[in-house]
């Protein structure tokens, strides 16, 4: 009989020492981690090193060698122009030659299109200048219109500038925005009344480049600006820390 009783009360207290375990595991495994997620972000504000800018100039004729003629006596011209300037030879990169087939239309009495016939040749060339001379692509692309007065006619586009050390300028923004979410980390956590201890992950974000002042818009992909020559680039880390 004792023993029989022994038996049960053994019994009892295995359910009730499993029932405490069980229940206490439910609760760890419910409780939150005693971690803090903080993003920083660094920012910097650059000047560009180096600037792309590129005009296109054509010549049209009746006779294609004639054409050419007067395109490749343009190039010279426009060649002489840039090294003028102040712009080496080996920072200009003429394209090769497109030829397009001019015609003209036909009408008939009513308006329509009763043929078409031959009007020429249009040929077209661009020049491209890549250089780390800004001021002097600068000077050009706002004064190439002077280039009418040999009887040139030569579209310019916008001038496109970059930034060639931008790994070194990655790191620097990594290391700022690591700094500024640790800080981060660290007054939440005073405020609380704990203390960070170590690191747990860390997440980089995009990098985005902007133009100053700008108020251009982040993009999901990264954003980079050419059209400014003073530009602003940004980063974000996300840190977790956990909490002592």
């Amino acid at each position: 009989m004792f023993k029989s009783h022994l038996t049960s009360i053994l019994y009892s207290l295995a359910i009730i020492v499993a029932a405490f375990a069980l229940g206490n595991a439910i609760m760890n495994r419910n409780k939150p981690d005693n971690v803090i997620s903080v993003t920083g972000l660094g920012e910097i504000n650059f000047t560009s090193d180096l600037i792309v800018w590129e005009g296109s100039f054509a010549r049209q004729d009746m006779d294609m060698k004639a054409a050419s003629a007067a395109l490749n006596s343009d190039k010279a011209t426009i060649e002489k122009y840039l090294i003028a300037k102040g712009l080496d030879k080996k920072s200009l990169v003429f394209s090769s030659i497109s030829v397009e087939n001019l015609t003209t239309y036909r009408y008939g009495s009513n308006g329509e299109v009763v043929g078409q016939d031959f009007a020429g040749y249009k040929l077209t060339q661009s020049v491209e200048i890549t250089s780390s001379k800004i001021d002097q692509v600068e000077e050009v692309s706002r004064n190439i219109t002077e280039l009418i007065n040999e009887g040139i006619q030569l579209n310019s586009q916008a001038p496109r500038y970059y930034y060639t050390k931008l790994a070194d300028l990655k790191l620097s923004l990594v290391s700022k925005a690591t700094k500024d979410a640790r800080e981060r980390a660290e007054k939440i956590a005073e405020e609380s009344g704990s203390h960070i201890d170590k690191l747990t992950t860390a997440q980089m974000g995009i990098i985005q480049i902007t133009g100053q002042n700008s108020g251009e818009d982040y993009s999901w992909g990264g954003a980079y600006n050419t059209s400014s020559r003073e530009k602003t680039a940004s980063i974000t880390m996300k840190l977790n820390y956990k909490l002592d």
